[in-house]
């Protein structure tokens, strides 16, 4: 990797950069770590430095875990501050989360890079379906389940977030809007739920990747290039706050559509990059 030129490297710093901004702006828009930006813009850094394929994409989910936890935060705060979090869902989801990452950082110690991808896939293209030609009246309840359901709704969407390397916020907004919840309440409740999920899938992450650490690159800690994080966090930390203002300021359905056609650009990247 220390033949790589100096321009190719400019130039991954280069588009890192960016899609930081475009990460920041839409955790804060979407209640979404970003990390179906994170994960793509890594994975051909990566292919380009000649990180070996049976663990390229682990280390895009574990760097991206990294790099969205501060933005979380940062896009939680902001949310928190308009009143918008639903406090109880976010209780009753937390721990369950956290099990889940836990049990998703085991798994990807032994999974090959394909099952992080369609998992990805199948995720976001169900949950765009549902933003892009849903209605309103697509419901299953009119109030969130009892503790058991809720229990396992959090712990599901702890462990797709651990094979995604996302916050958790996709499935996390459309479970609560099958409940009856508004966007802008799901949006808000997600950001705070993708911080104990962020925390948790980082140091997972890390413990899952350190059996191979002499395949990884240099300055990485397991499954997290901190390369990746000290470039990429501090941009996209810094515009998640501009993202959750906008959130507040778009109508219901122009976040519908935004989020599904950008969940939709997502799958058919991912579907590409299996041919």
């Amino acid at each position: 990797m220390l033949g790589v030129p100096l321009s190719e490297i400019a130039v991954l710093v280069a588009a890192i950069l960016v899609a930081g901004v475009a990460t920041g702006i839409l955790a804060g828009l979407f209640g979404i770590g970003g990390g179906a930006i994170i994960v793509p813009v890594l994975y051909e850094a990566f292919r380009i430095l000649g990180v070996p394929e049976e663990v390229r994409m682990q280390l895009c989910v574990g760097t991206s875990m990294a790099i969205i936890l501060p933005t979380t935060v940062r896009s939680y705060r902001t949310h928190r501050a308009k009143g918008a979090v639903l406090d109880e869902v976010l209780r009753q989801w937390a721990m369950p989360a956290v099990v889940g990452v836990a049990a998703g950082s085991v798994v990807a110690y032994f999974a090959p890079s394909a099952v992080f991808k369609l998992v990805f896939m199948a995720v976001v293209t169900v949950v765009a379906v549902r933003l892009l030609f849903g209605r309103d009246d697509w419901r299953l309840a009119d109030a969130l389940p009892g503790r058991a359901a809720m229990s396992a709704y959090g712990f599901l969407i702890g462990f797709t977030s651990s094979l995604m390397g996302v916050s958790g916020g996709s499935l996390s907004n459309i479970i609560q809007m099958l409940y009856g919840k508004k966007l802008h309440n799901a949006v808000a409740t997600s950001a705070g739920l993708g911080v104990p999920i962020t925390i948790a899938g980082t140091i997972g992450l890390m413990l899952a990747g350190l059996p191979r650490m002499h395949l990884l690159p240099p300055l990485s800690i397991g499954y997290v290039s901190l390369i990746g994080f000290v470039v990429m966090a501090p941009v996209s930390s810094f515009a998640a706050a501009y993202g959750a203002r906008l959130a507040h300021v778009l109508s219901k359905r122009q976040l519908e559509i935004g989020f599904g056609l950008f969940l939709l650009a997502v799958a058919a990247r991912f579907a590409i990059s299996l041919i």
